[in-house]
């Protein structure tokens, strides 16, 4: 087939390189530097009449969405006004992920498992309700933020400087509202699905790293690294999760005139009390789509239709695992530095994968245009080996001026579930 991908980065190129194994033409738009074998289109995430258009003139059969801008630009909106076949949930849907006010109503409405919270439109109310509850809590930028307007704030005044960056700095775009919700101790592990209405079909679990730097210090960041799946978690969990977190979501939405399409993303915490919701986003993870879709050996699109027909499909998944590590920019997520020339490339043996999110091709040379800048992986039988692979490919590459979490997996070698 002809298939589309919107966007640019690591997801992205995952998601591309998937479809292209499964032998499909594929175009990107805008893509990067480095999706070989495929046609890139130089067309911004969120020019949804140029992104249809490009579709209805290069005959594009599918369309898969990779960020949250086009969602919440209404790309599938549009698209599905021309009658053009997309997977992502509409504008309205993309909501779970748009705004995390809305998400939280979804969920009272739904029954599902959350942290106990309270939605402020200004800073003086938060900030007296931060003096009421006390510390630890969390406080969360309500729109999109690209996965950084979370603070784990374990002093009082570690949240009132969260909300007062929320509130009056650009940080994280211009935000109306913030979230403030009690603090859940856990294991954190993500949980998607592919779904179409009140269909639902869970993927493997994976597990993200969002602290900067090793012992999950530092600030929050998109993602450092992941792996998937995890060796750890029981099944009992897994289906426990399935059954009060995906299921009376798709549902719920159905009931609400907005049902979901698309990937579907849950971030969950293991409480004492069961796995509880973080959050939702209405898209595929990143960077746990670079570990996710090469442990998928059933084609991609395969599942897609079978979801959007409402059928019943039997994922086929490798008897593997695989892991992660993002290479990061130093300075990041706040001020990356950019320009830096990383080399070696070449060396890697044949089975570790590189996708690309933040870099530009000059001539020959690979080079630093944003903060987190690839994603190393690799797909072994056994959770050590794939680090070990991984860490090895990364000791070959020249990265001036970058950085890296070395302790991605670490729960998975230390703890039980």
């Amino acid at each position: 087939m002809n298939v589309l991908v919107i966007g640019r980065g690591g997801r992205e190129h995952a998601l591309a390189w998937k479809l292209k194994q499964d032998g499909h033409h594929v175009f990107v738009a805008p893509g990067n530097d480095f999706m070989e074998g495929m046609t890139c289109a130089s067309i911004h995430e969120t020019d949804v009449e140029a992104l249809a258009h490009f579709a209805e003139e290069n005959e594009i059969e599918w369309t898969i969405v990779g960020p949250e801008s086009s969602l919440m630009a209404g790309v599938v909106d549009t698209f599905r006004d021309k009658g053009l076949n997309i997977f992502g949930p509409t504008k309205a849907a993309a909501l779970l992920e748009g705004s995390k006010a809305f998400a939280k109503e979804v969920m009272m409405e739904a029954g599902i498992p959350t942290a106990a919270y309270e939605a402020f439109t200004d800073a003086a109310s938060a900030l007296a309700y931060i003096e009421k509850l006390g510390a630890p809590l969390v406080v969360k930028a309500d729109g999109l933020a690209a996965g950084k307007g979370v603070t784990v704030a374990f002093t009082v005044e570690e949240a009132e400087a969260a909300v007062r960056d929320i509130f009056t700095t650009d940080k994280f775009g211009q935000q109306s509202q913030v979230v403030i919700e009690e603090f859940l101790d856990g294991e954190e592990f993500s949980l998607m699905a592919f779904v179409s209405g009140e269909r639902v079909i869970p993927m493997i679990t994976s597990q993200d790293h969002k602290r900067a730097y090793d012992g999950d210090g530092g600030p929050n960041t998109g993602g450092m690294g992941a792996y998937s799946p995890m060796p750890h978690l029981s099944k009992d969990v897994y289906e426990e999760a399935v059954e009060t977190v995906l299921k009376p979501l798709a549902q719920t939405m159905v009931k609400r005139g907005t049902p979901f399409e698309g990937f579907l993303y849950a971030g969950l915490i293991l409480t004492a009390n069961g796995p509880k919701v973080i959050e939702f986003n209405a898209r595929f993870g990143d960077p746990e789509t670079e570990v996710i879709l090469p442990n998928l050996k059933s084609p991609l699109l395969d599942v897609i239709e079978a979801v959007v027909r409402q059928e019943s499909y039997s994922v086929d998944w490798i008897d593997g695992y695989t892991m992660g590590v993002v290479i990061a920019a130093e300075g990041y997520p706040d001020r990356p530095i950019t320009g830096q020339v990383l080399s070696g490339f070449e060396s890697l043996p044949k089975d570790v994968l590189v996708f690309h999110a933040g870099t530009t091709k000059k001539g020959d040379q690979v080079v630093g245009s944003g903060g987190r800048l690839l994603v190393v992986t690799a797909t072994k039988p056994t959770l050590l080996e794939a680090k070990t692979a991984v860490y090895a490919a990364i000791s070959q590459l020249d990265l001036p001026e970058t950085f890296h979490r070395t302790d991605i997996g670490s729960r998975a070698f230390t703890q039980i579930i």
